[in-house]
């Protein structure tokens, strides 16, 4: 390999709000779970290859929940349900609710590759399976310890492969393999405590010694272009039908609200505003990169798919992908200052769904191939800048070791590499005015909106379930801005009613409505979100409709692929 190539990771950390706010308490437990699996893991790698230069884009409202369960922590108030049915005192005492909601939880995992390689889980969930079809009396039958060791084997499997390394502790437990007492579930509870607490300032520390750039999504991980106007899912979906409701009520305020708070998030967090943003989703339109370059973002990022239907959308001919994807875009007209890259699909969803089942090392050089390859067909005099963009959390669960051997071997093979260079966006914008080898910068005329998923927004709306909670956050949001403007409400109540709608703005509630996803995860969502609304509401001091009373979706009871948090950037 002659020809050099920039290489870009950016990996996308994000878990929705899942805090009842009314009562304080966490109504599903992925951020901590996800804490001490893939955010502590993918901290240990970079700390492992310090060669390795990526972007970890942290969505704020994920910082605010790991800082809540900081708190929690360090107080000893544990306002997560299954948190304190694992420290509870006597198993044998729990109430039937505090029994179902054990059994409901701790089977939510990947069977093959975390269930299935312990036998001592596997014999629980053997167990489960046998009586569950016989209902709750047979169930009643599974005794105390049989919860206790339960909850503590559903957090074992949930520890990254970096704390099974080191952790006494994990190790212990797991040689031990039942009969977990009170200390072995208050020492467990502790460490899960020390990783989830650590989380933000390890990353800190890896942004301190220039090895990574943490940029952020706005606050709550709204779908912008959508709030700015629903019309611009027509660009990539013409015939799709749309929301009853016209537009989203001051759809643009709102983008730039989110953008705003999480600019003041970053800067408390990290020292500093974010110099770039993946917009949630990697959902972009003319308007939204209007409104995140009016914010100060240096960069931006998007699928492959936008950028292809943009060309088309332009006039342009869409010629061989080494042609026009490895290289930053800017508009001809407006978004001044911002710069945009788009992922290739192909490599990122090579991690996302099929190295999965190889073998570490193989998948590693077969990476590393297909670099090389992009290398080899990049123009004369340019280096192909390739961007990698992908969820950095849900993966890794259908690898085995939770992708350890991957990742390990993926980060040695680029560190040794004399021809692929790591870098971030934030540097590569920075550095590109001096360097004479770089990928030039393309215009756009204009950009076709769309996602990262399909290049299009049929993820988020165009069926009828997405319709119809789209629906019900635009009356929300009428009745929202009546009574803020009323001046009825105390500087307290507004605040707390706007973070209730922030919350409701939520991409995430979308993405789960529909009937491929799984029901019972659709199930979670969907109260959640009606919740929510139901709050927003109560806070407004106003009545909430009858229609919160019905579920918006009840997804789909067959097989889906991987998981309803992974979907592919093509169909």
């Amino acid at each position: 390999m002659k020809k050099s190539l920039d290489l870009v990771f950016l990996w996308h950390m994000h878990q929705p709000d899942y805090r009842d706010y009314a009562s304080g308490d966490f109504v599903l437990p992925w951020v901590y779970l996800h804490a001490i699996k893939d955010y502590t893991d993918m901290a240990y790698h970079l700390e492992r290859h310090p060669k390795v230069r990526v972007v970890l884009n942290f969505v704020p409202i994920l910082l605010d929940q790991l800082e809540d369960y900081a708190d929690q922590f360090a107080t000893g108030k544990l306002r997560d349900p299954l948190l304190r049915l694992l420290v509870h005192k006597n198993s044998c005492e729990l109430s039937l609710e505090e029994r179902r909601l054990a059994l409901d939880a701790c089977f939510r995992s990947s069977h093959t590759k975390m269930i299935a390689p312990y036998p001592a889980y596997t014999r629980l969930w053997e167990l489960f399976q046998r009586l569950q079809s016989e209902g709750d009396t047979a169930l009643s039958y599974l005794s105390g310890q049989y919860v206790a060791d339960l909850l503590v084997w559903y957090h074992l499997a949930w520890c990254g492969e970096s704390v099974r390394r080191e952790s006494e502790l994990v190790a212990r437990l797991m040689t031990k393999a039942e009969g977990f007492d009170y200390e072995d579930r208050k020492r467990l509870l502790d460490l899960v405590g020390e990783l989830t607490s650590g989380i933000i300032p390890r990353y800190r520390k890896l942004a301190e010694s220039g090895q990574i750039e943490i940029s952020a999504t706005p606050h709550y991980h709204p779908l912008a272009p959508l709030l700015i106007d629903f019309a611009s899912s027509k660009e990539a979906m013409p015939d799709a039908p749309m929301p009853m409701s016209p537009h989203y009520p001051k759809g643009r305020l709102r983008v730039s609200r989110h953008i705003q708070l999480a600019k003041q998030s970053h800067k408390a967090r990290f020292g500093s505003e974010p110099k770039g943003m993946w917009p949630a989703e990697g959902s972009i339109s003319v308007e939204t990169l209007e409104v995140m370059a009016e914010e100060g973002c240096h960069w931006a990022a998007s699928g492959e798919g936008v950028l292809v239907n943009s060309l088309r959308r332009s006039h342009q001919a869409v010629p061989e992908r080494g042609q026009y994807l490895y290289r930053p875009y800017r508009m001809e007209k407006g978004a001044d200052g911002l710069q945009c890259f788009f992922r290739d699909d192909h490599l990122s969803d090579l991690i996302g769904f099929e190295y999965s089942r190889w073998h570490g090392k193989d998948a590693a050089l077969h990476f590393i191939d297909q670099l090389e390859n992009i290398a080899r067909h990049a123009l004369d005099g340019e280096t192909p800048v390739v961007s990698v963009i992908l969820d950095g959390e849900n993966a890794w669960e259908y690898y085995p070791y939770n992708g350890f051997y991957f990742l390990d071997e993926l980060y040695a093979q680029i560190e040794a590499h004399p021809k692929i260079h790591t870098s971030t966006y934030a540097d590569y914008v920075k550095l590109s005015p001096v360097r004479t080898d770089i990928a030039a910068s393309a215009s756009l005329p204009t950009i076709a909106a769309g996602s990262w998923v399909y290049g299009n927004f049929s993820t988020w709306i165009g069926c009828e379930d997405k319709n119809r909670a789209w629906d019900l956050l635009c009356a929300a949001k009428l009745s929202y801005d009546m009574v803020m403007s009323s001046g009825r409400l105390s500087q307290e109540q507004q605040e707390a009613a706007e973070r209730q709608l922030c919350s409701c703005e939520s991409s995430d509630w979308f993405w789960w409505f529909g009937d491929y996803n799984p029901s019972s995860s659709v199930a979670s969502f969907d109260r959640l979100y009606r919740h929510n609304l139901s709050e927003l509401y109560r806070l407004l001091q106003l009545p909430a409709p009858q229609s919160l009373n019905d579920p918006v979706s009840l997804g789909c009871s067959g097989e889906t692929e991987v998981d309803g948090a992974m979907r592919r950037a093509t169909e």
